[in-house]
């Protein structure tokens, strides 16, 4: 494979990846204020909407968690295309259901199907990342895999947060599927997602050669086991995801409830992590390796986290508030390509399935953090926000006092 080739099918993933986090972005300023209306049909009172919102926001990843390791088996054994190609429809499906929702029940349906198919995008397009990438250029490409993430998360909450307060005085129901101004953003989502499924369809050559090189069958079929570099690294990406889902969804109630911010406003502090996590990736991944281990990026990132989580509820001015936010993701930049990365290395034949059970992890912190924030919110919102600084720091301390493999985990190896 020549260099403009291999280019072109890094572009094409990056691509489906992106546009699978523009989707998450878009709901996450809109999903308190889309739930309270869909609500408020139901006569439900503010403690019950924020149940509803924890639980919107971790079916999604329940159902990514049953189903990527079945994803990633399929794309092992019959290539990565196909299996992308088939969670950008249910992307889209996802995205048109949630757009035209009229209760509670069909936005549960559409999360679930969003969990089902958008697994098969995310783990399944970075193994082709790491099949078609050396070991010393695959901190690079995983950082850039991030890039691409955050960068979907900085354009999402902008489109959604402010399309969802435009002036579009209309309103179409036909059926059990209601149109109005709240549809914009998801029906603009699932247009870029059919867009991106026929530039997948026709520009990802179907070449078998960089999985087939990879594949091994003798070794497919050999004992899988995990090791104790592995587990650590599995305990590491849970907590990560389980603080940064946590924050984003109860910082989208305190935002609403107790800042009294618009939609726009949730947005744009969701623009800045995203933007913050988007430029800082590559140059923690390129140019801090240089200066620092990836182990040690990895204990500061969590610990200016921690620190940024356990000082957020405690601040009402505006711009310190977005402040602490860009200051939990220069934590979250340092964390996410290294992790990805060392993960990657573990193993040539079973990239596939490494990811995915990375994945399934993530997906577990993606659960918990949603449905603890949200039941302890009505204590008060100064317990979520202080128990998820208290993971990010229990983890740095994990890093401190264990010693790791020098391959798994001191990334600078790889340049």
């Amino acid at each position: 494979m020549n260099k403009k080739e291999k280019l072109n099918k890094i572009f094409l993933i990056l691509l489906s990846l992106f546009v699978v986090m523009l989707g998450y972005g878009i709901l996450l300023p809109v999903l308190p204020y889309y739930t309270e209306r869909l609500a408020l049909n139901n006569n439900l009172n503010a403690d019950s909407i924020n149940f509803h919102i924890g639980l919107l926001t971790s079916i999604y990843p329940l159902f990514q968690l049953l189903f990527v390791v079945f994803w990633g088996k399929l794309s092992d054994k019959y290539g990565r295309k196909p299996i992308i190609i088939t969670g950008l429809i249910g992307f889209v499906i996802m995205q048109v259901l949630t757009g035209f929702a009229t209760s509670l029940t069909y936005l549960y349906i559409a999360r679930i199907i969003g969990g089902i198919f958008t697994s098969a995008v995310i783990p399944v397009s970075n193994a082709y990342l790491s099949d078609i990438t050396s070991e010393k250029r695959r901190t690079k490409i995983m950082a850039w895999s991030g890039v691409t993430a955050s960068s979907g998360v900085i354009f999402g909450p902008v489109i959604g947060g402010f399309l969802s307060q435009t002036n579009l005085h209309y309103k179409f129901s036909f059926g059990i599927f209601h149109l109005d101004g709240f549809s914009v953003p998801f029906l603009l989502s699932a247009l870029f997602g059919i867009i991106v499924l026929i530039i997948i369809y026709k520009g990802l050559k179907s070449k078998k050669s960089p999985i087939k090189l990879i594949r091994d069958d003798n070794n497919m079929k050999s004992k899988y086991v995990i090791s104790q570099y592995f587990i650590i690294l599995l305990i590491l990406s849970f907590v990560l995801q389980f603080a940064i889902t946590l924050f984003e969804t109860v910082f989208s109630i305190f935002a609403k409830n107790e800042l009294s911010f618009k939609s726009s406003q949730v947005g744009l502090g969701f623009m800045l992590c995203g933007l913050v996590m988007a430029v800082l990736q590559p140059v923690f991944a390129t140019y801090g390796l240089k200066i620092i281990s990836g182990k040690k990026q990895m204990a500061f990132g969590f610990l200016i986290s921690g620190i940024a989580l356990i000082a957020f509820p405690f601040i009402r001015v505006t711009s310190l508030i977005y402040i602490t936010i860009i200051i939990f993701a220069i934590g979250g930049s340092m964390v996410t390509p290294n992790l990805l990365t060392a993960v990657s290395v573990l193993s040539n034949t079973q990239t596939g399935k490494n990811i995915s059970i990375q994945m399934s992890i993530i997906s577990l912190g993606q659960i918990a953090g949603p449905i603890l924030g949200t039941g302890l919110v009505t204590g008060g919102f100064y317990y979520p926000f202080i128990i998820a600084g208290l993971f990010s720091l229990a983890a740095m301390s994990l890093l401190v006092v264990v010693k790791l493999n020098p391959k798994i985990i001191n990334l600078k190896n790889y340049k």
